[in-house]
């Protein structure tokens, strides 16, 4: 594989490794808010909330960053 090719590798199993990140964030909150509310438990309920909303910022960050990301010429 050329250096170049390798570079482009790398980068792509990146970005899509750091948004499985985001989306597993999520995931694993809707499942704290699911386990909250079957044992009324607030506190663990709040928490899923939490990691929802930071999966949605993370995932945000990235959209943004892959935005904004310079490109090689």
């Amino acid at each position: 594989m050329a250096p170049d090719e390798q570079d482009e590798h790398e980068t792509r199993e990146g970005g899509i490794k750091n948004s499985i990140t985001g989306v597993g964030q999520q995931i694993i909150g809707e499942l704290e808010v699911i386990g909250g509310v079957l044992t009324a438990d607030p506190i663990t309920q709040a928490e899923g909330e939490f990691n929802v909303e930071v999966g949605e910022l993370r995932d945000e960050m990235e959209d943004d960053l892959g935005e904004t990301g310079t490109s090689k010429e």
